[in-house]
C-alpha cells in the first residue's frame, strides 16, 4: 500500500511541502513545533515555536545556502538541506560573517540583484556553518 516517492520526480511545491515535512520532524526533535503559513508572513514559510513557550523562529525554506537583503532585518532564519544534512541558520548573522569573509560584495548577484546563494556550501565557509547543522 505505501510506496515511497522519488523526490526528484516531484514538482516544485511538493518540493516545498515534502522538505517542510521534513524539517519540521527534525526540529521536533529539539522541542520545535512546526506550523507552516500560506503567505510567506514577514517573509517567513513556518514558524517554529518551541515548547518552552520563549522561542518562536521565522523561518525561510531555500533549496541551499542563500543570502537575500530582502531578508536584512526581518529576523528571518534559513532552513536548507545539503546531503543528509538540514541546516537552520539566523539570517542577518550568517549575512555579516560572509560579507566580512569578502564573499558576495563586488559581485552583479549581490550588487545588482540583492541576492547570493550557492549550490553547495563553500569549503572555506564549511566550518562555520556546521554550528548551525541540525
Amino acid at each position: 500500500m505505501f510506496k515511497r516517492i522519488q523526490y526528484e520526480q516531484l514538482n516544485s511545491r511538493q518540493k516545498e511541502n515534502f522538505n517542510f515535512q521534513k524539517i519540521a520532524a527534525e526540529l521536533a526533535d529539539y522541542g520545535f513545533n512546526c506550523m507552516w503559513l500560506n503567505d510567506d508572513w514577514q517573509g517567513a514559510d513556518f514558524i517554529a515555536c518551541h515548547i518552552d513557550g520563549n522561542q518562536f523562529i521565522k523561518v525561510q525554506l531555500k533549496g541551499r545556502l542563500n543570502i537575500d537583503k530582502k531578508y536584512y532585518g526581518k529576523d528571518i532564519w534559513i532552513a536548507f538541506k545539503q546531503d543528509d544534512n538540514w541546516y537552520v541558520y539566523p539570517h542577518d548573522i550568517v549575512q555579516e560573517k560572509l560579507l566580512e569573509m569578502g564573499l558576495m560584495a563586488g559581485s552583479k548577484s549581490w550588487d545588482e540583484n540583492g541576492g547570493y546563494s550557492w549550490p553547495r556550501i563553500p569549503k572555506h565557509v564549511f566550518k562555520y556553518m556546521t554550528q548551525y547543522q541540525v
